[in-house]
């Protein structure tokens, strides 16, 4: 088995990227075709889950595909479909020298399949390139496939002593202009986004994408409640509902505290997001509340850091569940 370029895997899971939130109920694939070390061919799935990474990154190659290495953010699919080709199959028909994916797909349907007919083929099949960068880049995805839900991100945007506004209720703004771009962004990735019916009640949030060019990727918005949502809004009854939703893979809760807690306490959450504000309130609202721990030693080895960088003059620490 020959070795290819991890970069060049790197540059695939950055196109799936332009994908993520878009593409549900389909994985958001990114896919580059090489040949004698140059770019002949890149894609990533379209809107609405069609076309495949992989049949764009081939249209674009053409006859320079015949030959040259593919390096694709998830296993190349092999079961049919009524709305395009099967990309394991349009692989072996363009002649492809090598194929390097960086996950096998969990789908049953595919699972292993794809690579096997690759094999059989007499293409060089290869996976676990990058391996934990794609599965963070396809979490929503991966976590639907893996346990029957969608991928739970919560945010907070505190000051240093924890805070999510003053005693009042004031919190605008905590955090920075930077920081407020990059939570847009998250929203842009994600397929629903939700508050607690206090915050959609007291701050009236639009929850929608504001980033230049990037407006019309505003999810579908929810708000945790058992009464009646606004219009445009869905409810959400409690926490463990999500696993009901349809066409929902990632979910991006949002605020306030008793939606932070609600979903930490259902042990909900895939990853947090603290945006950290170099302020300090004193007293005033605490980010989460009450999450059912009993004793102190239950909180510790639930969580690790994975990112820390910063956001202007603010901190952006990201953590998995453990």
């Amino acid at each position: 088995m020959s070795t290819g370029d991890p970069r060049w895997m790197g540059a695939a899971i950055a196109l799936s990227q332009r994908a993520r939130g878009l593409t549900t109920p389909n994985p958001n694939v990114g896919c580059v075709i090489v040949k004698d070390g140059k770019l002949v061919g890149r894609g990533w799935t379209r809107p609405g889950g069609r076309p495949h990474a992989e049949s764009v990154a081939l249209g674009q190659a053409g006859e320079k595909a015949r030959g040259a290495d593919v390096y694709v953010t998830l296993e190349p699919c092999a079961h049919r479909s009524e709305r395009g080709p099967m990309c394991s199959e349009i692989l072996v028909k363009a002649g492809v020298a090598r194929v390097f994916a960086a996950l096998i797909d969990p789908d049953s349907r595919t699972h292993g399949r794809g690579m096997s007919r690759l094999a059989d083929a007499g293409i060089e099949a290869d996976t676990g390139m990058l391996a934990s960068e794609a599965r963070a880049a396809m979490s929503g995805y991966l976590t639907w496939h893996l346990k029957g839900r969608p991928h739970v991100t919560v945010k907070l945007a505190t000051s240093l002593d924890g805070k999510i506004a003053r005693a009042d209720g004031e919190s605008r703004w905590i955090t920075g202009v930077a920081a407020r771009a990059h939570c847009h962004l998250e929203r842009a990735r994600a397929d629903m986004v939700v508050v607690g019916r206090g915050t959609l009640d007291q701050d009236r949030p639009r929850l929608d994408v504001r980033l230049p060019g990037l407006e019309h990727r505003s999810p579908r918005r929810a708000v945790l409640t058992h009464g009646t949502p606004p219009i445009d809004w869905e409810a959400l009854p409690s926490a463990l509902s999500v696993q009901s939703l349809t066409g929902v893979h990632s979910i991006f809760v949002e605020g306030g505290a008793g939606a932070a807690s609600a979903f930490i306490k259902a042990e909900m959450v895939d990853r947090l997001l603290f945006y950290r504000a170099p302020i300090v309130i004193g007293e005033g609202r605490a980010g989460i509340g009450d999450i059912g721990l009993t004793q102190l030693a239950d909180a510790h080895g639930k969580w690790k850091q994975v990112d820390r960088h910063p956001l202007g003059i603010d901190t952006l620490e990201v953590y998995e569940r453990a």
